[in-house]
C-alpha cells in the first residue's frame, strides 16, 4: 500500500544532490590546469629561442676577430712573394679549394688558426679561420705558371686618373692600376649551446 505525503503550501522541499556541480568544476579545473602547464611549456620554449638567437649573434660578432686578425696577417706578409707559397701553420693556402668543404665538420678545420690558444672570449666563444688565394694555383705567382698550367686568379685594377698633364675631361684616357688580389677568409666560431657559426669575407691585397 502506496502512502502520500502531503505537503503543505509554502513549504520548501529539500531535493538530494547529484554531483553533477562539482563534476562540471572537476572538468573546468582540469582544463584550467592543462592550459596553465601548456602557457609555461610555450614560455620555456619562448626563452629558449630567444636565448638561441642571442648566442648566435654573439657568435657571429666574435667571427669579426678572425677577420681582423686575418686581415692584419695578410697586411703584414703582402710585401714581396710571401703570400705566393702557402703557410699552413698561419692558416693560409695559396690557392683556392678544387671543391667547397663542408666547414660545419672538424676535419676541414686542420690548417685553420685558432685565436687564444683556443680558449673561449668572455662570451664563451672560440675562434678560428683559415684564408684562401683565390687563385687556381698553390704556389705560384699571381702570373705565373704551375707545370705548364697557367695560375688563374680572381683580380681587381683600380681604374687611376691620367698622369699629370692629361686630360681630366668626360673621355679623356684612364688607366688600369696595380691590381689587387681577392684573398677569402673564411671564420668559424664554435659557442655555447653548440652554436656555430661560418662566415666568410673576401679581402682585396695590393699584389
Amino acid at each position: 500500500m502506496k502512502t502520500c505525503r502531503k505537503f503543505s503550501p509554502g513549504r520548501t522541499v529539500i531535493r538530494k544532490q547529484r554531483g553533477v556541480v562539482l563534476f562540471i568544476a572537476l572538468i573546468v579545473l582540469v582544463a584550467m590546469t592543462l592550459a596553465g602547464v601548456a602557457m609555461v611549456r610555450s614560455m620555456d620554449a619562448t626563452l629558449g629561442i630567444a636565448g638561441n638567437m642571442a648566442f648566435k649573434q654573439a657568435s657571429i660578432q666574435s667571427s669579426d676577430l678572425g677577420v681582423k686578425s686575418a686581415y692584419d696577417w695578410l697586411s703584414a706578409n703582402s710585401a714581396g712573394t710571401i703570400l705566393k707559397d702557402s703557410n699552413t701553420a698561419s692558416g693560409y693556402l695559396s690557392s683556392r679549394p678544387a671543391v667547397e668543404p663542408n666547414w660545419f665538420e672538424e676535419a676541414s678545420w686542420g690548417s685553420a688558426v685558432t685565436l687564444n690558444g683556443g680558449a673561449p672570449d668572455a662570451a664563451g666563444n672560440v675562434v678560428r679561420y683559415v684564408i684562401h688565394r683565390m687563385c687556381t694555383e698553390p704556389n705560384t705567382v699571381y702570373n705565373g705558371t704551375n707545370a705548364g698550367v697557367p695560375n688563374q686568379c680572381a683580380l681587381y685594377y683600380p681604374i687611376t686618373a691620367a698622369t699629370s698633364g692629361g686630360s681630366m675631361s668626360v673621355g679623356s684616357t684612364t688607366f688600369e692600376g696595380i691590381p689587387q688580389l681577392f684573398y677569402r677568409v673564411t671564420t668559424r666560431v664554435d659557442g655555447p649551446r653548440n652554436t656555430i657559426s661560418i662566415t666568410q669575407v673576401s679581402v682585396l691585397i695590393q699584389v
